[in-house]
């Protein structure tokens, strides 16, 4: 889907959902890592869990989301100085 700020996937907090639920009762993980402040994930988070699977949460420390900090098994907050060394600046000669 294009919008104003460019594509935009649909659908990827239902398939990331899935997969969870999936992996969990096909004992592929012990660990998921999710890297998304979408709360829509909680309802899978918390059936996941009651799996005994552990979810950990990666987000950023400017927009954390709260309710998905509060259902998952551990949460880490990324600092610009975290990413900074993974950024290209756009104007020539980029650094990374």
């Amino acid at each position: 889907m294009f919008n104003s700020g460019g594509y935009h996937e649909k659908g990827v907090d239902v398939k990331l959902a899935v997969d969870l639920l999936v992996g969990a009762y096909d004992d592929i993980w012990d660990i998921a890592i999710i890297i998304s402040s979408d709360s829509d994930l909680n309802p899978a988070i918390k059936k996941v869990k009651h799996l005994n699977k552990n979810v950990e949460y990666i987000g950023f420390s400017h927009s954390p989301c709260y309710s998905l900090q509060k259902v998952l098994s551990l949460s880490r907050l990324l600092i610009k100085d975290d990413i900074e060394e993974f950024i290209a600046f756009k104007s020539g000669g980029g650094r990374f």
